[in-house]
């Protein structure tokens, strides 16, 4: 009987498609859930970005960056603004002729066509970049054509009004990949401070793209970087620059660099490096060394102007007075070496005071036996050597004095006594003789004046003691010996009619770097001046490198400092100290000429760069 139903069920057309139907929804319905499983749970973090790009918008907002302005006796001197200028972009989908106009963007804008033609042709796109900071007459041929598919968008890029003012503090603003970032000097230390932080927009769209006007939206506004005051002040800055330049072409030097200080409060009034560089167009500099920093980024073996530490020190810890005496010999036997003075002359009985102003090595070989190896090192330390000062901005040195580790090498005592077998920065210097200058308190060199935050509230940067390094004491016997060294002694040229200046001479030689000991006629000059030295002010630190036209500092160096106090005392309106006479300030004006000396020098670059101009002319015209 059931073989008989199955029978008649399964030759029964309906009960068939029935069966049939039955198996087809089933499998439907497993499809089904499998691809539900497969959306909602497989592949769900994938279509829910990809549901996020078609039903939302995600619009960054970029915010203007920091400017940086230096100090002015009427306010700020704009050192990097912001200025606006044009961006070209293509629309390739709405370009009609993408050989027309490459051929267009060839030979009115100097792009090569192989370079462009590429984005030109991609007919789906919406976006691409053609060109950054047009010029005014770029911008005009563009709009002349009035091209499909050719827009000009508001652009803003960094700008350097005064030119090679103060840039290799500045550092610039250059293309990394195809990001604006800060390269070199401040621009690279306070990239974060200064470029600020990106906002954004978030709304829901439809499935057409269009705003959902009641849909969730969410705003987070860009915040502006910051703007940073510097300590130094655009005048002292420039007529710095102008005096260095003239030093190192007059002298056929390879580099200089200059450091001012306010031994007071640690701030930078000046920072000066040449080479230096026009940082609106970094892009043709052929040496990258001229983005440098020397008076912060290059240590180097100082010479003489370190005997000032090791006197000081004697006189802190009382082993000296300025008139102690000792017996020059012209030359010590020491550790196995014999160790003579730079001049190769003896000069028999003599005082701590002239010690310094005939610049002995025998002299402060005789003060560091008496202060002893470890006492020597850590005054050394003390003044703020082997560590970094600090400062704001990248690529600081801390300069290199391993050489007293080992306290049992005499040789290698006996030698960083005057400046040598120790590297040292000239921002190390400055900091360092403003302890002289200032009552024996190491002050932290500071570059920033001011910070306004992004909601404008300003922001003072407070001046910072180290530590005390000397007493008020020794401070004054060391700065008053230093007086007798302009006075009396070598640094004589850095001496200003009317006022009583202080300071050092230093030649030293230059360590090879291709074998031991040095290189054979190369030098470095050093001063370092203080004044005025009844009531510090300023605190200068000037590096001559390699002087070919002069031996000593005290006909490089020397002068250069000379210059520059003259023009600090003037320009801060302090009065004379001291009697003086028009003979004096005559003489004066007919050594120190190298501000006018550059001033030559860059009209005479000015008469060469046309001449050239007019040769090329000429030439094209042929």
């Amino acid at each position: 009987m059931r073989r008989a139903k199955q029978k008649e069920f399964f030759s029964d057309p309906s009960s068939r498609r029935v069966s049939f139907l039955s198996f087809f929804i089933i499998a439907i319905f497993l499809m089904i859930v499998f691809r539900l499983y497969f959306l909602q749970i497989i592949s769900a973090d994938s279509f829910k970005a990809l549901a996020g790009n078609q039903h939302s918008a995600f619009q960054k907002l970029f915010p203007t960056r920091g400017e940086i302005y230096l100090q002015d006796k009427d306010g700020f001197f704009p050192a990097a603004v912001n200025k606006e200028s044009r961006l070209l972009y293509a629309v390739p989908r709405d370009i009609e002729d993408p050989e027309a106009v490459a051929d267009f963007l060839e030979s009115e804008l100097g792009i090569k066509k192989e370079d462009i033609i590429d984005k030109l042709y991609k007919k789906n796109d919406v976006y691409e970049v053609i060109k950054h900071r047009l010029s005014e007459e770029e911008i005009a041929k563009v709009k002349a054509r009035d091209i499909k598919g050719l827009e000009l968008l508001p652009e803003l890029y960094r700008y350097y009004p005064g030119v090679e003012l103060a840039s290799n503090v500045l550092g610039f603003v250059g293309w990394k990949g195809d990001s604006l970032i800060g390269r070199y000097g401040l621009e690279a230390y306070f990239e974060k401070e200064l470029k600020g932080e990106e906002g954004n927009i978030f709304q829901e769209r439809d499935a057409a793209g269009r705003w959902i006007t009641t849909g969730v939206r969410n705003i987070k506004e860009a915040q502006d970087g910051e703007v940073l005051i510097l300590t130094i002040d655009h005048i002292v800055q420039f007529e710095i620059e102008r005096v260095l330049k003239g030093a190192v072409k007059k002298f056929e030097a390879e580099a200089g660099s200059i450091v001012v200080m306010d031994p007071n409060n640690g701030k930078i009034l000046a920072l000066a490096s040449y080479p230096n560089f026009n940082p609106n167009e970094y892009s043709k500099v052929e040496d990258i060394a001229a983005f440098r920093n020397l008076s912060v980024s290059s240590p180097y073996e100082s010479g003489s102007v370190f005997k000032t530490f090791t006197i000081a020190a004697a006189l802190d810890s009382g082993k000296i007075t300025p008139e102690t005496t000792y017996t020059d010999t012209g030359s010590v036997y020491e550790a196995g070496y014999r160790i003579q003075n730079s001049d190769y002359k003896s000069y028999g009985l003599q005082t701590m005071t002239q010690v310094l102003e005939k610049s002995l090595n025998t002299g402060v070989i005789f003060v560091e036996k008496l202060l002893g190896n470890k006492n020597f090192s850590d005054y050394i330390k003390r003044f703020g050597f082997g560590e970094l000062t600090g400062i704001e901005t990248i690529g600081e040195n801390a300069g290199d004095i391993r050489n007293l580790n080992n306290l049992k090498s005499d040789i290698q005592f006996f030698t960083a006594s005057f400046g040598q077998g120790i590297t040292v920065t000239p921002i190390q210097l400055a900091a360092a003789y403003s302890a002289i200058a200032n009552g024996g308190t190491l002050m932290k060199p500071q570059i920033i004046d001011q910070v306004i935050k992004s909601d404008g509230v300003i922001e003072e940067v407070s001046s910072k003691d180290v530590r005390r390094v000397i007493s008020a004491k020794a401070s004054r016997e060391a700065l008053e010996m230093l007086v007798s060294v302009v006075d009396n002694g070598h640094g004589k040229r850095a001496g200003v009619p009317g006022y009583f200046v202080g300071g050092k001479t230093g030649t030293a030689q230059v360590a090879s770097t291709q074998e031991k000991g040095y290189e054979e006629g190369k030098s470095i000059g050093s001063f370092a001046g203080i004044a005025p030295a009844d009531n510090p002010r300023f605190v200068v630190v000037i590096r001559i490198d390699d002087p070919k036209s002069v031996e000593w500092a005290e006909s490089s160096a020397a002068p250069a400092c000379g210059e520059i106090m003259k023009f600090l005392l003037e320009y801060y309106n302090i009065e004379p100290a001291r009697e003086y006479t028009q003979n004096d300030l005559d003489q004066f004006a007919i050594s120190h000429n190298l501000r006018e000396y550059s001033m030559q020098e860059d009209e005479k670059e000015r008469e060469d760069e046309e001449k050239d101009n007019n040769i090329k002319i000429k030439e094209e015209n042929t």
